[in-house]
């Protein structure tokens, strides 16, 4: 008898039990793109090589044995050398696949692995079962297809795993529990049912793009667009068609893909109202989940729904959600089967970075075309996307879900667009000091700083990201407030006040960036519709400093959509834009060489799993984050230093946390103006660096809120 885990009670788990267990569980998995009879394969494969005596050994605390080669061996005996690289990498990440020819043996690919275990270096095995047949292998003709199954069949492998394993040890998995996917639509039906009919002009209009959506969500699987301009509700009615759209289709849940996470906090706390607590999972960088032992039950949910992805809605990041989908990592990689058979929302689309287009559309695409995924994109300025997917899956057709476009962002014109030319930084806070009540919005930290300075003292406010997300909660709270009031409030921020954040104002300035920023922007002026749209001017300008390299393209095309009178908030002039967009990017929309290393190899190596893993970052410049210990961060950051930090610390630490770039982390850690706390977060010190108007001083160029 062999066994594969042994609990600290001393049950023991046999090697069949285990691998029964984990093929049941991998092939319902996979079964929701129809591979059930090759998950049972894969699952019944995977843990074959723990029928040996130096495993048998490790259980009683022995070295650790390489008992997954084994199991792979067997595949290959089958001609499954994809489910044999699945098998391999099952504990350690998907390997690259590697070269028969040129691969040594115990080389760091699938092959080397294999080659090692036919030359006799590894444990003798003795099971002595037969693999169930793995079924037909799917006709791909496109070795970048190929390599999103094959993360998928891994995916479904090392989540089975994970539970079978959890179960056992634990007696329980403590997971499920959710409402299904009719209890959810019934309860937003509930929550709109007030909004009908509509009493103002306005909400009318809301209420019209959400029977538009709930309309168009008894069509088809598919991608999907919907194009709404700010103030129409897509909250809402996104989730309505996304509900609705599963029921219909049944999908298993809902995923919102988002880019802030101020906006994903925003997001998830309307849909916990409309849904219930429980059902709702954030997962992003900002999130720090426990075992649950200081908040219950209902935290142990959370964390274990991050894990895998099994509840009906997830509101998570654009660089999770990417960024998982290219990794080789089994903790990143166990939740990918459960997107198949979703409802994939991008909100604000336009934001998916430029240079990485290729690999994320291709994914999207083959998400919709292989796995049974819907996607719909969400903007009011919606990119010129349908080229990228259908050079992926020519059979994609894209659908706007509300097809009178140009209508609806009449009916939502609340502002007048204004050239503003070129301004000086003392031109422009001239003309901004002339204004009670005015928003400008500018490019770079540095001008933001600057131009701040030079505004009256009284009634004037900064913000940017080198103000800790609680100092920016409080200065927006005083700035709504004054608003209301109609105090003086002179506003100058970067561009992390465009997206998610709920502020009216009657005067807006933008500094000319990409034109969804700039239409983004206008979103900030006039948001409820109570002035007239003459009186609420959103003017647009190119400012004295130059722009960053990042943002240079962008400008060249919001200058060529513009030439000749284009208006900002017309649809056609957006398409012009992104068209430009497009065509001065060109070919550098693959940025990390995924596309081009999973279709052709590198350099004689097949499906370069962990390479293009390695390579692809939808963030190019790694960060670190400085703690401020100003108000209720004061003694926390105390206890991180002491060494006394409770689990609520380390959660709540996050609302005083200033995201930087490395450079300027190590200048801070050289000039002794931080307490490290790990390589990647430290303490600040030197609070003369710090300021309640402006934040943390820094020399850094970068304005645009950071993807997360």
């Amino acid at each position: 008898m062999y066994y594969a885990h042994i609990r600290e009670d001393g049950k023991s788990q046999t090697v069949e039990a285990h691998l029964s267990g984990t093929a049941a569980l991998c092939a319902a998995f996979a079964s929701q793109f129809n591979e059930e009879q090759r998950g049972f394969f894969l699952g019944y494969a995977h843990d074959i090589g723990k029928c040996s005596e130096e495993f048998q050994k490790r259980l009683a605390g022995g070295p650790k044995v390489d008992h997954a080669t084994a199991g792979a061996l067997e595949c290959t005996k089958l001609q499954e050398d994809l489910m044999a690289c699945c098998v391999v990498g099952h504990h350690g990440g998907l390997p690259d696949f590697g070269n028969v020819q040129a691969d040594y043996i115990g080389a760091p690919t699938c092959v080397g692995r294999l080659k090692k275990g036919l030359d006799g270096s590894i444990p003798a095995c003795h099971w002595d079962g037969t693999l169930p047949s793995p079924g037909k292998m799917p006709d791909f003709h496109d070795f970048f297809t190929v390599s999103l199954w094959t993360r998928m069949m891994y995916s479904c492998l090392v989540d089975a795993d994970y539970l079978d394993t959890e179960a056992f040890m634990t007696g329980s998995a403590c997971r499920g529990g959710y409402d299904d996917i009719q209890t959810l639509s019934e309860k937003l039906n509930a929550y709109i049912k007030s909004w009908f009919p509509a009493k103002s002009e306005i909400n009318k209009n809301r209420c019209e793009i959400l029977t538009q959506c709930l309309n168009a969500a008894s069509n088809p699987r598919g991608v999907y667009t919907l194009t709404v301009p700010t103030g129409g509700g897509k909250t809402v009615s996104s989730l309505a068609f996304a509900l609705k759209h599963a029921s219909e289709n049944k999908l298993n849940r809902i995923i919102y893909v988002i880019p802030y996470t101020s906006i994903i906090e925003q997001n998830a706390e309307i849909f916990r109202t409309i849904l219930g607590e429980n059902n709702v999972i954030e997962h992003h960088s900002g999130i720090l989940t426990d075992d649950g032992e200081e908040t219950g039950k209902n935290n142990l949910f959370q964390r274990l729904a991050t894990e895998n992805w099994d509840a009906p809605v997830i509101v998570t990041t654009a660089v999770q959600f990417f960024e998982s989908l290219y990794s080789c990592k089994p903790s990143q990689c166990r939740k990918l089967h459960n997107i198949a058979n979703s409802v994939i929302i991008f909100d604000e689309a336009q934001m998916i970075p430029t240079c990485h287009l290729k690999p994320c559309i291709g994914a999207v695409a083959n998400l919709v075309s292989h796995f049974r995924s819907s996607v719909v994109l969400c903007t009011a300025t919606q990119p010129v996307l349908a080229d990228l997917f259908q050079s992926f899956c020519p059979e994609l057709q894209i659908k706007e879900i509300c097809p009178h476009v140009s209508d609806y962002f009449q009916k939502f014109r609340r502002i007048t667009y204004r050239s503003g030319d070129k301004l000086s930084d003392e031109a422009l806070a001239s003309e901004l000091s002339g204004h009670n009540q005015v928003l400008c919005i500018v490019n770079t930290r540095k001008s933001a700083q600057k131009i701040f300075e030079m505004l009256p003292t009284d009634g004037s406010y900064h913000l940017s990201t080198l103000m800790f997300p609680a100092h920016r909660k409080a200065v927006l709270d005083t700035i709504r407030r004054r608003l209301k009031e109609g105090l003086p409030c002179r506003v100058v921020s970067t561009s992390l006040i465009e997206a998610g954040v709920d502020v009216d104002f009657p005067t807006v300035y933008r500094e000319l960036s990409g034109l969804d920023s700039v239409a983004q922007a206008a979103g900030r002026c006039n948001r409820e519709g109570k002035r007239a749209a003459k009186d609420s001017t959103v003017t647009y300008f190119e400012g004295e400093t130059p722009p960053p390299l990042m943002q240079r393209i962008n400008i060249c095309a919001a200058r060529e959509a513009l030439s000749g009178g284009g208006d900002p908030g017309d649809p056609e002039t957006m398409e012009r834009y992104f068209n430009a967009l497009r065509s001065l990017v060109g070919e550098m929309n693959d940025k990390s060489g995924a596309v081009k290393a999973l279709r052709n190899g590198i350099n004689g190596c097949l499906l370069p799993f962990e390479t293009v893993s390695e390579n692809f970052h939808l963030i190019d410049q790694t960060s670190a984050t400085v703690y401020i210990p100003i108000d209720m961060g004061e003694d926390i950051c105390q206890r991180l230093l002491d060494g006394t930090a409770s689990k609520s610390d380390y959660r709540r630490v996050g609302h005083y946390g200033v995201s930087v770039f490395e450079q300027q982390y190590r200048a801070l850690v050289c000039a002794g103006d931080v307490m490290p706390l790990t390589e990647s977060c430290a303490v600040l010190t030197n609070m003369n660096l710090y300021s309640r108007a402006t934040g943390l001083s820094l020399k850094s160029e970068s304005g645009k809120a950071e993807f997360v």
